[in-house]
């Protein structure tokens, strides 16, 4: 540069980036541009305060639109437990005044409400089509949420199904048949892969460079030596007179970890040799076969894979591309990062440059079968290369959860647990289990459901008999749950299939006994959860819930189930 080019003005954080500053080191540029993107439905009914709670929870990170949906009108006991409510609301639209209010959070956020029923809502045809996350609030008869159930299966949109009542909070997530996730945010170690068993050319040569003179090294030389370069130089070692094959068991890495022992000088006035014990300590985490996780296996071995048309998701084909990698090179691309170690600056980078040249070689070559496969398929729009390299750096930890439809019980049903029963039956015993808290909000539902069907619908213990409601439900509690209790009372003994019936029975008075109210600081925590899925839902980062979460305020207790 000459002396009369001036230096480049160093470009400080933008005022959005300033003001989402923490989350953007949660979930970084590609989380917030989706979360911008998306559109999130609220369909709010009872007290309706964990959907405002969760859509609070919503527009102070930034989620570009919402919609609340809301037939009720703002009665003076809504003031107590809804903080997006002011006096002058009552008598007012509840989905209109809410939404006011939560707009005031975040004025980048576009809010909007819509009053009227739920049931004529749905009734239209495409009227769910614009949302891209739908949350649903309970109570809602069983025809309604089956249709946006159906929807969300068919359009592959989230669906949450939420319940506050209470000390009690319960959400099922139904997520896409089949939902991807590339980045899960793992600890930073476990993206290392120092692909020791597999070392490729040029990092043995300079292995066998750096350690070739290592009795004749200076103090301050051997004690910095990057013990990535130890591990090799002793792996040929052993190598030599073990015919050829590294340490595997664990009585092997014993030895192995000693044979490093013996190279340390026990004399070194330089400090010591940390960088011995650096090599003596990732042995046992360092030193394994390049074997595919189950989840990883999950990926490669779904008919998504294989069965790629033009309309196949990206992650598909880059995974199938992968996959074709590893089966190659009995290995998946090298992430390129590498551990702080001791180590001289300069002999740092360079083993880091060589790490990762390595992995963009690998990623080139995962890029060069996408685009061979695009080409096949006749894609259009290429994915991008940006898009491919977090694939690679992320590939030993991709995921693929099954959605699942939310389950809707209708009165008189009894649940099928099918080939989980015996676990279920198991969890009963467990005081910790919140699998009757499960059952209990399965049958509130289907407790309104019977009093809607009559045209009079209301939650168990709202204006009327309190004794005479808690005696119905947990009636109907242990007829919807029959498969289950039926076979606990088959395989437990007498005393504990009782107290699992008396437990049942005390949720139910619990249940009953709220009316379907809502406590606020239990409804802002239910809001903190349900946002939370949300937006893993959104981003496709980090790992959702599979697929249905409760919390019993009692007992502090929470609790996730796969149903």
């Amino acid at each position: 540069m000459s002396q009369s080019t001036p230096p480049p003005l160093h470009q400080g954080p933008t005022a959005k980036e300033k003001k989402y500053d923490r989350q953007l080191r949660l979930w970084a540029a590609s989380g917030q541009a989706a979360l911008e993107d998306a559109h999130v439905l609220l369909i709010n009914s009872g007290p309706g305060v964990v959907g405002v709670e969760t859509l609070k929870n919503l527009v102070l990170p930034g989620v570009g639109h919402f919609t609340i949906l809301d037939s009720a009108v703002v009665r003076e006991e809504d003031l107590g437990v809804n903080f997006f409510l002011q006096e002058e609301s009552v008598g007012a639209e509840r989905a209109a005044e809410t939404c006011k209010y939560l707009q005031e959070l975040n004025p980048d956020v576009e809010g909007h409400s819509i009053s009227e029923p739920v049931e004529e809502f749905i009734a239209r045809p495409d009227t769910l089509t614009p949302y891209s996350l739908i949350i649903v609030v309970a109570p809602v008869v069983p025809d309604v949420l089956s249709k946006i159930s159906a929807h969300g299966t068919a359009t592959q949109t989230p669906v949450f199904y939420v319940h506050n009542v209470g000390f009690y909070i319960h959400f099922s997530l139904q997520l896409p048949p089949a939902f991807t996730i590339v980045d899960i945010h793992p600890e930073p170690e476990a993206l290392v892969d120092l692909r020791l068993y597999k070392p490729w050319k040029e990092l043995l040569v300079n292995a066998k460079k750096w350690t070739w003179r290592m009795e004749n090294m200076s103090d301050h030389q051997h004690g910095h030596i990057p013990y990535v370069f130890l591990l090799l130089h002793y792996l040929m070692e052993w190598e030599r007179t073990h015919d050829g094959k590294p340490p595997r068991t664990y009585k092997e890495k014993t030895e192995f970890r000693e044979l490093i022992r013996s190279g340390i000088r026990t004399s070194n006035p330089e400090g010591g040799e940390e960088n011995f014990d650096e090599a003596i300590g990732a042995v046992l985490k360092s030193l394994n076969e390049p074997t595919l996780s189950s989840t990883v296996k999950e990926v490669f071995n779904s008919p998504e894979c294989e069965d790629l048309t033009e309309d196949s998701p990206n992650f598909w084909l880059i995974a199938h591309a992968v996959s074709q990698f590893h089966t190659k090179h009995q290995t998946l691309p090298l992430p390129g990062a590498i551990p702080d170690m001791k180590a001289v600056s300069a002999d740092y980078a360079f083993l880091q440059g060589l790490y990762k040249t390595k992995a963009r070689e690998e990623a080139d070559e995962v890029l060069h079968s996408v685009r061979a496969l695009e080409k096949s398929l006749e894609r259009p729009n290429p994915i991008l290369a940006a898009e491919v390299d977090a694939f690679c750096k992320q590939a030993a930890h991709i995921r693929l959860i099954r959605g699942r439809p939310i389950p809707v019980i209708s009165p008189n049903e009894g649940v099928a647990w099918g080939e989980r029963a015996k676990a279920a039956v198991n969890a009963l015993t467990d005081e910790s289990s919140l699998i009757l808290l499960h059952i209990a909000f399965l049958t509130f539902d289907a407790f309104y459901a019977q009093r809607a069907a009559e045209g009079k619908a209301r939650v168990p213990g709202d204006g009327a008999d309190v004794e005479d409601d808690e005696r119905l439900l947990t009636g109907l509690a242990q007829d919807i749950g029959t498969n289950l209790l039926t076979q606990a009372e088959r395989e437990l003994d007498e005393e504990d299939a009782d107290s699992v019936k008396t437990r049942l029975g005390n949720i139910c008075a619990e249940l009953t006994r709220a009316g379907g109210a809502e406590l606020h600081n239990i409804a802002a925590l239910g809001g903190g959860l349900v946002a939370q899925e949300v937006i893993k839902a959104i981003t496709r980062q980090y790992v959702p819930i599979d697929n249905t979460c409760l919390f019993d305020g009692v007992r502090s207790l929470s609790s996730v189930l796969l149903l």
